[in-house]
């Protein structure tokens, strides 16, 4: 079954990748969207750092300097590119990346052809591989559509939605046609009991109180949020946190990311190209800060994390990660792992907000209610959306 799952995941990757030309897998048009080929080298990296070369007996490392190349952020492993300095590495070339994979592939299929006869230890490695290659899987998404949508021909990356890589979940209204769902005051148990895969910053079970309070079941749409444009929301500073205001007036904001305003018409740029706004679409490519404002404008607040898990049962959700008003900190008794694994997620405590949910780009198996994502305030290139809570 893990044999599977490594194959599934490897290739899903490559799928994301396949609609692009070469020159697209070397693009890093800001710090954050790092090029294709460095995330499929990264997460090849991953198998061969933590399982390969510390377990597999006679195996040959495929080149001694990519562990400087595609070494992410793990200060316990060494030395690393620059994550700015991603965008420079026209090599190792593409191919040389892909030779990379196939050398990593034919080295894991070998290990894992006998899994059940694997130490614990391995086997837990190979499934924290595999998700977080996954959420590279998301990362590509994203950045990619970044690489096209910066592209003056905004070419579209797909002809049509068949690729079997976007999730387009079409939520229905599950419970009632209301538009709110009330959650009475009281103790919730919060974050995951520990059964089957989660991320150490979901453990562990613990109680919160929360007051009484309703939260709308659909997220803003296009059309409303529009409305907030019209309305002089980007001009108007009551709506914005100080910080916030700043980065509208410093970076000259007036729309969530790729909206456009052409011929008087308001268009965004779309994996398919660019296409008018749907109205009835959930709203994309919102900052917190954004998210924030637009709730202060509509006279509500948005949700904290443990509102949003608490009524996640009772809402639709799964198209947009959803912005919440809780800062990501860590749970009672968190503790981080020894070790370069011990770096993954707690090291990133500090000064970023927490988002619930999961989006189209979302890869399989993601979509949890306890999953804590997270960013800086500012950011937007993920598929980031608004849910209101009065």
């Amino acid at each position: 079954m893990l044999l599977e799952s490594y194959i599934d995941v490897r290739q899903r990757s490559e799928r994301i990748c396949a609609p692009l030309k070469t020159e697209d897998y070397v693009v890093q048009p800001i710090v954050d969207v790092s090029p294709p080929k460095w995330h499929l080298g990264h997460s090849s990296w991953f198998f061969e750092q933590f399982i390969l070369k510390p377990y597999q007996k006679g195996y040959q490392e495929f080149d001694a300097n990519y562990n400087f190349v595609f070494n992410s952020y793990y200060e316990t492993v060494g030395a690393r590119v620059i994550r700015t300095n991603r965008g420079n590495l026209t090599r190792p070339s593409v191919d040389e990346v892909m030779g990379y994979r196939t050398h990593v592939d034919e080295a894991m299929r070998s290990l894992l052809h006998h899994a059940d006869q694997l130490p614990q230890e391995i086997k837990e490695l190979a499934t924290l591989g595999l998700n977080h290659e996954e959420q590279h899987q998301e990362l590509l998404l994203t950045d990619i559509k970044y690489i096209l949508g910066h592209n003056p021909l905004f070419p579209p990356y797909y002809q049509n939605r068949s690729n079997g890589v976007l999730a387009y979940v079409q939520t229905s209204d599950k419970l009632t046609t209301e538009r709110s769902v009330s959650i009475d005051e009281g103790l919730y148990q919060i974050g995951h009991n520990g059964q089957g895969f989660c991320f150490d910053n979901e453990l562990s079970v613990h109680q919160v109180y929360i007051p009484s309070y309703s939260i709308h079941k659909q997220l803003v749409t296009n059309k409303e949020y529009l409305e907030f444009i019209l309305d002089g929301g980007y001009q108007n500073f009551r709506f914005w946190h100080a910080e916030g205001w700043d980065w509208v007036k410093n970076n000259q904001i007036e729309a969530p990311l790729y909206w456009h305003k052409i011929d008087n018409v308001w268009q965004h740029y779309t994996f398919g190209g660019l296409q008018d706004i749907n109205d009835s679409e959930p709203v994309c490519h919102v900052s917190y800060y954004e998210a924030a404002a637009y709730a202060s404008w509509k006279g509500k607040r948005l949700p904290t994390e443990f509102e949003w898990e608490t009524a996640a049962d009772k809402i639709n959700w799964g198209k947009r990660w959803e912005w919440t008003e809780s800062a990501y900190l860590p749970y009672p008794n968190f503790k981080k792992l020894p070790g370069a694994i011990g770096e993954y997620n707690g090291k990133f405590m500090v000064n970023q907000m927490v988002l619930r949910g999961s989006s189209i780009a979302t890869s399989p198996g993601h979509s949890r209610k306890t999953y804590r994502n997270f960013f800086h305030p500012y950011l937007r290139w993920q598929f980031t959306g608004i849910r209101l809570t009065n």
